[in-house]
């Protein structure tokens, strides 16, 4: 049998992690709308250029369209959904509706177990992907998609694979937020994920999968930090076959520019944004380039660095938008939850080829886009309605700002991107495959072979209007370490994850055209819908 096994899969009892950020304690107060500028459906809608879509003639919404969130645990309580949508504006959209499945396996498979509400707090996951994905798609069809997880197998992976392989026809779109580093998934498991998303590609299902939420090392145990075993990236991202999502922050609080784009609320249905804002990699940690000038240092490593100073206490963690190179989908590393031994990453699939920007490694990038990921540090946040009160959840009443849970992280971009799909999905009246052979090609064109100054995002409103991508050309995605790989550290306690260990090469910086940080860039959503058949 060894010719044709690639490996086992189904027998151990690892579970992925949720790539959700929960609100966080940071010095700026996000309880108060007076200090932070919250995203609210309203706001996503003006920021990424959703309007045009939803108030045309005629309105792509999502109608008719199905969006599969995989879960491992049912929703703490539907009504939340339905005052999410009530609360900021989107019952307005009739036809968009919420079910619960637990889907059927392949031809004379019984369906998977019905998790319940699992008691290790994911039904905040199942929340935000259900609510985000219909502020994206309103009148699409939310389908909350959950497995138990048992002794063999991981309930998110089971759900996907009943969908893939299972005797009913699937959704067109699938949204994933969990997943598992390349060092850790295993040679076989990486494998599973291929192919099972290669046979969704070839089904017309588009997948999309968060890439993560600390920065280049994705095998961090919990997001334990400081940084300590290199560069790694989510194994359930990385294949060729799905669209790897990445995370953004906002810059006007950097560029001390909030009143230029944010409004005081009037309140419901809560939108304060005026205009697209400007974007910078999302880091939150003292490595971030942006917060080591905001804090007036010259350097985030060394003695005198910003990573070592008595100011960076809050900043150093593990935290932001995760990209970088495929290193370990095959192979055995010699080191465990490290880049090493025989690894060898995916090959780089050829719609990623010539791209202007993009790294000549061979291997496949991640992410492919991003969008808004970020948790406060710079006082801007989702917002969420979560009641359950054994994981932080409050009543959604009132201010939504109050409300207990919210939040970031490539949790919430993953799912909007999916409903953007499910906008493209209506206009070609068909079911898409991997979006990301598009994608490219309309970066292509849009970035050419030196790049293009009016779609950089720091232009803000000032930028071009065509643009279907915002070029994120600010910040880092680096972290701050005390590991002997990927860390730069000549003195003191703690260094920054660096390319180098010799001199400081930030791992990683945005740049022009496609980077690691955010890939080809944002998203404007009416934009891409109106080029899709180009």
């Amino acid at each position: 049998m060894a010719p044709v096994v690639g490996g086992l899969v189904k027998l151990n009892d690892f579970r992925p992690m949720r790539k959700h950020r929960a609100r966080p304690k940071f010095t700026g107060d996000c309880s108060k709308d007076s200090t932070c500028y919250l995203m609210a459906p309203a706001d996503l809608a003006t920021i990424y250029h959703f309007d045009p879509l939803f108030h045309g003639s005629p309105a792509i919404t999502g109608k008719n369209q199905k969006i599969a969130v995989v879960e491992d645990t049912d929703l703490y309580s539907d009504q939340d959904w339905s005052n999410f949508r009530r609360i900021f504006g989107l019952d307005a959209y009739k036809s968009g509706s919420l079910a619960t499945l637990h889907p059927e396996g392949p031809a004379g498979s019984a369906r998977c177990k019905d998790p319940g509400v699992n008691a290790d707090g994911d039904d905040v996951e199942a929340a935000l992907d259900a609510e985000w994905s219909s502020a994206a798609a309103p009148d699409a069809a939310i389908l909350v998609v959950a497995c138990d997880n048992s002794q063999t197998i991981d309930g998110v992976q089971q759900a996907i694979q009943y969908l893939v392989d299972g005797a009913s026809p699937g959704p067109a779109i699938i949204s994933v937020s969990y997943g598992e580093c390349e060092a850790d998934n295993g040679t076989a498991l990486n494998a599973f994920f291929n192919h099972m998303y290669q046979q969704a590609d070839a089904e017309g299902i588009s997948v999309f999968v968060a890439t993560g939420d600390a920065g280049p090392e994705d095998c961090a145990p919990d997001y334990n930090p400081p940084a300590k075993y290199g560069v790694g990236v989510n194994a359930w991202a990385s294949t060729s076959h799905n669209v790897a999502v990445g995370g953004t922050d906002f810059g006007d609080t950097f560029d001390h520019d909030n009143s230029k784009y944010w409004a005081k609320s009037t309140g419901a249905p809560w939108g304060t944004a005026k205009s697209y804002v400007p974007e910078i990699a999302w880091n939150d940690t003292c490595a971030s380039s942006e917060l080591t000038a905001y804090y007036g240092y010259t350097t985030s490593y060394g003695k005198k660095g910003f990573c070592n100073s008595t100011a960076a206490a809050d900043y150093l963690k593990l935290g932001g938008g995760e990209g970088g190179p495929s290193g370990c989908a095959s192979g055995v590393p010699s080191i465990a939850n490290v880049v090493s031994g025989t690894c060898q990453g995916w090959p780089k699939p050829y719609y990623q080829q010539g791209l202007f920007g993009m790294p000549q490694d061979g291997v496949r990038d991640v992410p492919d886009v991003a969008m808004f990921a970020a948790d406060g540090v710079w006082r801007h946040q989702y917002l969420l309605c979560f009641t359950d009160p054994n994981n932080y959840g409050a009543p959604c009443v009132g201010n939504p700002a109050t409300w207990g849970q919210g939040g970031g992280g490539t949790s919430y971009a993953t799912p909007i991107v999916a409903g953007i799909q499910a906008l493209v999905n209506q206009k070609m009246a068909d079911r898409q495959g991997n979006p990301n052979p598009v994608y490219y090609r309309l970066a292509a064109r849009e970035y050419g072979d030196a790049g293009n100054s009016s779609c950089d995002s720091s232009r803000g409103t000032a930028g071009g209007k065509d643009c279907v991508f915002h070029d994120v050309t600010a910040g880092n995605d680096s972290q701050d370490c005390d590991g002997p790989y990927y860390c730069y550290r000549p003195d003191g306690k703690y260094g920054v994850m660096s390319k180098s260990d010799e001199f400081y090469q930030p791992a990683f910086k945005t740049h022009p055209g496609y980077d690691y940080p955010t890939g080809i860039g944002t998203i404007d959503a009416a934009n891409l819908v109106n080029a899709w058949d180009w």
